[in-house]
């Protein structure tokens, strides 16, 4: 059965195509057939990997000029991880979308029947509650959200779970919130273990792995490569990995087949 997750949040720096990249590195690294759709126009998921959008093989093709899955995905250094890259030409989506009749689901329709292959599908959306998001979450089985672990972490967070509760009611009733994921934890600070604390505190379905500041992981990206790849013994790595672990586990209770 194939899971559809988003990793959303409307506000940006928050590590959220840092998770995008990373959990779905862990993953295949577990043996699943993973694929990430890169839905920001900024391209950050598909620079992290190393790569960058080719000529009629991106998102905005696959989007808003109907073509197929196949024709646009393009494998990347991780055994068992696809992508469909993020390009420019998605800055101009939001404007063409307003034209197409039922323009929320048109990421939905385009994904129907062409992702049987793969086990988890993630879809990496932009620092906005846009159109783009809207199709994300609308498309989506479950959302993840990325929580930093600094002040004001809380803030629009409370607007995100409306948004999510809009969407739901109107939109896509089978949505999830699967859960916040906290980043950018600094265990040296006060502060991070209080903003995770209240993160708890008002989300018991708060991830149990944590996602600790980390150099190393800031660095990954520029190398086009996972932390895993980069750094397999860093925290941040062997955190990713404690993420992939129990979103199997859950997913497993959820379905009742082992991935």
């Amino acid at each position: 059965m194939t899971r559809i997750i988003a990793i959303s949040n409307q506000k940006g720096g928050v590590g959220k195509t840092t998770t995008a990249v990373n959990l779905s590195a862990a993953l295949a690294e577990r043996h699943c057939t993973v694929l990430l759709i890169d839905m920001d126009p900024q391209g950050n998921a598909t620079a992290a990997l190393g790569l960058r959008a080719q000529w009629g093989k991106s998102t905005y093709e696959f989007l808003l000029r109907q073509q197929a899955l196949a024709d646009v995905v393009v494998s990347t250094s991780v055994d068992r991880l696809k992508i469909v890259a993020g390009s420019p030409d998605l800055a101009g989506a939001e404007v063409e979308l307003i034209q197409v009749g039922e323009r929320e689901f048109q990421l939905k329709r385009a994904l129907e029947n062409q992702v049987r292959d793969y086990h988890f599908v993630i879809l990496d959306s932009p620092p906005s509650v846009g159109l783009l998001t809207v199709n994300t979450l609308v498309a989506a089985d479950e959302v993840i959200v990325p929580v930093q672990c600094e002040y004001l972490a809380l803030e629009g967070l409370g607007e995100f779970t409306r948004t999510l509760e809009l969407v739901r009611r109107n939109l896509n009733r089978s949505l999830q919130l699967r859960g916040l994921l906290l980043t950018m934890f600094d265990k040296r600070t006060n502060l991070s273990r209080q903003v995770a604390d209240e993160v708890r505190r008002h989300f018991p379905n708060t991830f149990r792995a944590v996602i600790p500041r980390s150099v190393r992981l800031s660095e990954a990206p520029s190398h086009g490569l996972p932390i895993s790849m980069y750094d397999e013994r860093s925290p941040a790595a062997e955190a990713y990995g404690d993420l992939a672990d129990e979103l199997l586990q859950v997913t497993a209770q959820q379905t009742g087949v082992a991935l």
